[in-house]
């Protein structure tokens, strides 16, 4: 049976973002966890409940033939930013999946992007989905992509629906 992950989540952050290398090491565990998140190479800045920032430098291997970030990168930049925003709010005993996920591509990335995610804070054990909204911006703080992600939450002891 699958388990929520709200708090190894917590636990985790709380251990290690306010040591040196801390928050690398962080997303480097998460990376390791969730494998194709990792594979973009992305940092967590903050994390708390129902608020979080991650940073992605600008490097080769998440580049395009048009010399622009990957879109396809961009869209596993906001799936990580939403989805960490709202399974590290979930309650204990409460677990998410993806259902949806869609993305609005508004000028070419280039350069170390942040990508930044506010959302509602579970208060409920029961199953209820959640539209989750997360921009995207450059270094001169122009959205390049926002991201509208559908997050399905419910029991951890009802694995059949969630």
């Amino acid at each position: 049976m699958a388990q929520s992950i709200g708090p190894r989540l917590r636990w985790q952050w709380n251990a290690l973002s306010s040591k040196p290398g801390g928050r690398w090491l962080f997303s480097r565990i998460l990376g390791r966890s969730v494998p194709y998140t990792g594979s973009i190479g992305a940092t967590v800045q903050t994390l708390e409940s129902g608020y979080c920032v991650v940073a992605l430098p600008d490097r080769r291997r998440v580049r395009n033939h048009l010399n622009s970030i990957h879109a396809v990168a961009l869209c596993n930049l906001g799936e990580m930013v939403t989805g960490l925003a709202l399974l590290h709010s979930l309650p204990d005993g409460v677990r998410g999946i993806l259902t949806g996920l869609s993305i609005q591509y508004l000028k070419k990335a280039r350069g170390y992007l942040t990508a930044e995610c506010r959302c509602e804070i579970p208060e409920t054990r029961e199953h209820r989905e959640y539209e989750i909204t997360g921009e995207i911006r450059d270094p001169h703080g122009d959205v390049v992509a926002t991201v509208a992600a559908l997050w399905l939450t419910g029991p951890e002891a009802d694995a059949d629906r969630v």
